[in-house]
């Protein structure tokens, strides 16, 4: 017997073998993003890589075809927008002096007021387009497709969490936002715009919304009040981030 049909006969025992096709698996589910679904009738090029190792082997398992579809996985998590290199902008939000009436609210009127202004928030939020992608307490983080829909949302949500009252206390959140290239990592946004968010944020006053430069730049800003915040200074953001603070105007 020749060398050749040894090593195939060798490779397709391997590509059947329990371990090996367990272990594939196992590296699929790790792989970041959603499960790879071919969607029906798409051209996108990473559809149709998925149809052909669906189709491939007659439905046998197959630990090359696990494999191959891990890499898919990968593929669709990192070129969604947002995931390498495209363009968001990143909201960030949470309530001024909560931790001190906090203290001696109670667990109860505490959960129950981060319930209405998550309630409030992630409504708002949706309804202007953006998406919510984690909680944080007092707060959350959300990303948009464009920073107008972003202030609008900040805006909001600022005015309408501080219309909730609970025992005469009445809630006061606060926005900050950046528009820049994240990396999107399981549903998640890592990177330096995301600090640069963070950093905005946290320096804003009680219903203020800011806005970075290069969020602002990418609005029309005649539908805004505009404030230059002056010697913006916070560690872990560029020393030359211009911050802004932005009122909508009503019409």
């Amino acid at each position: 017997m020749s060398e050749e049909p040894r090593v195939r006969r060798w490779l397709r025992d391997a590509d059947r073998h329990a371990v090996a096709i367990r272990a594939a698996r196992a590296v699929r589910r790790l792989a970041p993003g959603a499960d790879v679904v071919a969607l029906p009738g798409s051209d996108r090029p990473s559809d149709r890589v998925a149809r052909l190792l669906e189709e491939a082997g007659g439905g046998r398992p197959s630990a090359a075809r696990e494999l191959g579809l891990a890499a898919v996985r990968t593929w669709q998590a990192f070129s969604r927008p947002g995931a390498a290199g495209g363009e968001v902008t990143i909201l960030f939000t949470d309530l001024v002096g909560f931790s001190s009436w906090a203290l001696d609210a109670g667990d109860d009127s505490v959960l129950r007021l981060l319930r209405e202004v998550g309630d409030v928030t992630g409504a708002v939020v949706s309804r202007h387009g953006g998406k919510v992608v984690k909680s944080l307490g007092d707060g959350v983080m959300a990303v948009f497709p464009a920073a107008g829909a972003a202030i609008g949302a900040a805006a909001e949500a600022c005015t309408a969490v501080s219309a909730i009252t609970l025992d005469g206390y009445r809630p006061q959140l606060r926005a900050g936002l950046h528009t820049g290239h994240p990396r999107r990592v399981r549903g998640d946004y890592l990177g330096v715009d995301v600090n640069v968010a963070a950093r905005v944020a946290a320096a804003a006053t009680a219903g203020e919304v800011l806005v970075s430069g290069r969020a602002l730049a990418t609005v029309d800003t005649a539908g805004y009040v505009v404030r230059r915040r002056r010697r913006f200074r916070a560690k872990g953001a560029p020393r030359d981030l211009e911050v802004y603070s932005v009122v909508p105007r009503h019409t």
